[in-house]
């Protein structure tokens, strides 16, 4: 068995590790969430190319109409632009505060149980330390 303050020093360890896990998990669900937006962004883009195309190759006899439908589609793209970035902005907003709130509240209680697991390992330090004494003294008696 490891001595106590070997015990407390692997327990700060721990808890600075658990830290910096938690970092990490929080910037790669970030990081996840961002991949997918960018995927669904360009998907969306590559169908509207997809139209353009198939519009300019019906060729120069709808070429008027052709121009008010490029107008139109130019416009759509960019109106849809500007909705996925306000949309993601929101949305982000919005799940970062949900999800702050509730990893404040987990963190909280995990903290409050860690005080008290180190409040209880203090106990038991000192349980250990008087039972030490207590047979020390019994054995010179």
């Amino acid at each position: 068995m490891k001595p106590l303050s070997e015990q407390l020093a692997e327990l700060s360890v721990r808890a600075r590790n658990a830290e910096a896990a938690f970092a990490a998990a929080q910037k790669e669900a970030r990081d996840k969430i961002e991949a997918r937006k960018t995927e669904a962004l360009s998907a969306a883009k590559t169908a509207v190319e997809k139209i353009s195309q198939q519009i300019k190759s019906v060729g120069e006899s709808a070429s008027r109409d052709r121009q008010a439908l490029q107008a139109k589609i130019t416009a759509d793209v960019n109106t849809l632009k500007a909705y996925a970035l306000q949309a993601k902005h929101d949305i982000k907003a919005n799940l970062a505060e949900d999800r702050a709130n509730l990893l404040e509240e987990d963190a909280g209680f995990a903290v409050d149980y860690a005080i008290a697991s180190v409040e209880q390992a203090q106990l038991a330090v000192l349980d250990a330390i008087d039972a030490r004494l207590a047979a020390e003294q019994a054995r010179r008696s």
